[in-house]
């Protein structure tokens, strides 16, 4: 722990407070998009939020589910890639918008309109709550400590 830093504890949310952990969990499945799209959203969303224990769960998860590894590795700078397709390009930035919202303001109208685009219907839905989730998660995981070995 760092000098001036909150005391932080782990909490077991399933125990804690089953309620909320069954609704954020329902949540999570409710924002399912086709799983190698999904992993780059969290782990994207976990990175800019400076959640490394997500960020590692979903790079695995990703890993698992065909990513490759370099792309992966240019996920932190994707605006300049052309490792990324148009559709994953417009769920990257609407995950940076969406994440970055409390000091960058509202989502660009022209990002959320790209992202609907890209993802029509139903699957737009899709991607608003996924992109919700992980950064809900991200936020207990950060505030409990969840993970780190010195908690």
């Amino acid at each position: 722990m760092t000098t001036g830093s909150p005391p932080m504890a782990w909490i077991d949310l399933r125990r804690e407070n089953a309620d909320a952990y069954r609704a954020l969990a329902g949540l999570t499945r409710a924002g399912m998009l086709e799983p190698r799209l999904l992993e780059l959203v969290k782990v994207r969303a976990s990175r800019l939020n400076g959640c490394d224990h997500c960020g590692g769960e979903h790079a695995e998860l990703a890993l698992k589910a065909g990513e490759d590894p370099e792309r992966l590795n240019a996920l932190d700078d994707w605006r300049s890639s052309d490792r990324f397709t148009a559709r994953e390009r417009a769920a990257l930035a609407l995950t940076d918008a969406m994440t970055l919202l409390p000091t960058e303001g509202p989502p660009p109208a022209a990002v959320v309109a790209e992202a609907a685009e890209a993802f029509p219907g139903e699957e737009f839905a899709r991607l608003l709550i996924a992109i919700t989730g992980i950064n809900a998660w991200n936020r207990i995981a950060l505030t409990t400590a969840m993970g780190r070995s010195d908690a």
